[in-house]
């Protein structure tokens, strides 16, 4: 079945950096869209990033700041996060886009001076 395994996340300062990783399997990973998705106490989960091969799209919140990329061999992706700021805090998941109906336990950043 579907595994999603996130990792990488934590306590930063404003201004940091984190770099997330998500190992996949279940499914044929080179063949899906990837995303990263994050949740924020409170509000509806959202689609921030998301990667098939070498094409990219980003939410317009963390446009020039997160990187999304992968690694097929590995079947795994990742969310390099630059300048975070404390709106980024929040658990992250990765998933296929669309998202499949099983979900991984995120990994939670939180930003904060």
């Amino acid at each position: 079945q579907v595994q999603l395994v996130e990792s990488g996340g934590g306590l930063v300062q404003p201004g940091g950096s984190l770099r997330l990783s998500c190992a996949a399997s279940g499914f044929i990973f080179s063949n899906n869209v990837m995303g990263w998705y994050r949740q924020a106490p409170g509000k509806q989960r959202e689609l921030v990033a998301r990667i098939l091969n070498s094409g990219t799209v980003y939410a317009d919140s963390v446009k020039g700041r997160f990187t999304i990329s992968r690694d097929n061999a590995k079947n795994t992706v990742y969310l390099q996060m630059n300048s975070l700021k404390p709106e980024d805090t929040a658990v992250y998941y990765c998933n296929r886009y669309p998202a499949f109906h099983s979900w991984g336990q995120g990994t939670q950043v939180t930003v904060s001076s």
